[in-house]
C-alpha cells in the first residue's frame, strides 16, 4: 500500500449545532484532493477531533470519506485509543467500510510499557488484514514508543509506517534500520524536510489544508533532486508552520487551521468542548500568517 508523501489529517467540519456537516465534509475532501494535492486523508484523527467523536459519528465518516473520495486518494481511519479491544473494534469498522488503512496511536494516559505498547499494536494488527500506521506524538499521550519497538513492530507484515512526531532522532533510527517495506512520516509540519532529508518518506500534515500544494511542491522539489529549491519553499512556509499552533501563544490543534478553512471560504465550522473558538486576538494572528 502506498499512501504517498503528502497526507492531511483531515478536520472534522461540523454545523452550528455542533453535528457532523456532511455536505461540508464532501466540500472539503473535494478540495483536499484537487487543490492541496493531497495523496492521502487521516479520518478521525486528533485533527478530527476523535476525542469528542462518537464510534457511531466516526465509522459515519470512514464510510462517507471512503464513497466521497472514490478512489481518488487513500483513506486512513482513526482506530487507535488506550482500550485495545475497543480499538480493535474500530478497526475492524474501517476494514468492513473500505478504508485503505488505519491510523493507531500509542496508548494514552494508562502509560504502558514497551512490551505492553508492542502487544497492543501485536494484536490489533493481527485483527485485521489492513496495513498499519504506528502513531507516536509523546507531546499527547505521554508515553512514547521507542525506535527499538517501533523497528520490532515493523517486522509485522501489515505494520507497514509510522507517524512520528517524538524528535528527528527518532526519525533518523526508524528509518536507518526499517525494513524495505516499512515507511516513516513525521507528524510535525515545521520539521517536514527536515525529516525528509533524514530518510523520512513524507509528511502526516495538518498545514496541507492550507498549504499543501505549495507543500507537495517542496517535497517533490527535494524528491527530484533539487534540495537548495524545497529549502526555499520550506522557508517560505515555516512561519505558517509554526504559526498555525502557536497564535501567539500555544493553541491546540485543530482551532488555528478550522478558522484559517473558514478564511478561504471553507465553512468547517467551530471545535467541540472542551476546545473553544481562537480569541480576536488570535483571529487577528492567524489572517496575518497569510498576509
Amino acid at each position: 500500500m502506498d499512501f504517498g508523501r503528502l497526507i492531511t489529517a483531515m478536520v472534522t467540519p461540523f454545523n452550528d449545532q455542533g453535528e457532523i456537516h456532511w455536505e461540508e465534509t464532501a466540500r472539503l475532501i473535494d478540495y483536499l484532493i484537487v487543490e492541496q494535492k493531497s495523496e492521502t486523508l487521516v479520518v478521525s484523527g486528533t485533527t478530527g477531533e476523535s476525542p469528542t467523536l462518537s464510534d457511531s459519528e466516526k465509522v459515519q465518516l470512514f464510510e462517507f470519506t471512503v464513497k466521497h473520495a472514490a478512489g481518488r486518494c487513500k483513506i486512513i481511519a482513526g482506530t487507535g485509543s488506550n482500550n485495545t479491544a475497543h480499538s480493535i473494534h474500530l478497526t475492524q469498522e474501517a476494514e468492513r467500510v473500505g478504508a485503505d488503512g488505519v491510523l493507531l496511536v500509542v496508548p494514552y494516559y494508562n502509560k504502558p510499557s514497551q512490551e505492553g505498547m508492542f502487544k497492543h499494536f501485536e494484536v490489533i494488527a493481527a485483527s485485521t488484514k489492513l496495513p498499519v500506521m504506528l502513531y507516536n506524538v509523546p507531546g499527547r499521550t505521554v508515553a512514547s514508543l521507542t525506535a527499538a519497538t517501533t523497528l520490532r513492530l515493523a517486522q509485522i507484515p501489515n505494520i507497514i509506517a509510522t507517524k512520528e512526531c517524538a524528535s528527528l532522532e527518532h526519525v533518523t533510527l526508524i528509518a536507518a534500520d526499517a525494513p524495505e517495506h516499512f515507511r516513516v512520516y513525521t507528524g510535525d509540519d515545521a520539521s517536514g524536510l527536515p525529516a525528509l532529508a533524514v530518510g523520512a518518506h513524507g509528511i502526516v500534515s495538518v498545514a496541507s489544508h492550507v498549504i499543501g500544494a505549495e507543500m507537495k511542491t517542496m517535497i517533490d522539489s527535494f524528491v527530484g533532486g533539487d534540495p537548495l529549491q524545497a529549502a526555499k519553499i520550506h522557508q517560505k512556509l515555516f512561519p505558517i508552520f509554526k504559526g498555525l499552533f502557536e497564535c501567539p501563544q500555544p493553541l491546540p490543534n485543530p482551532v488555528a487551521v478550522k478558522y484559517a478553512l473558514t478564511m478561504r471560504g471553507l465553512n468547517v465550522g467551530s471545535v467541540r468542548l472542551p476546545l473553544i473558538a481562537p480569541t480576536e486576538e488570535e483571529q487577528v494572528y492567524i489572517r496575518g500568517l497569510f498576509n
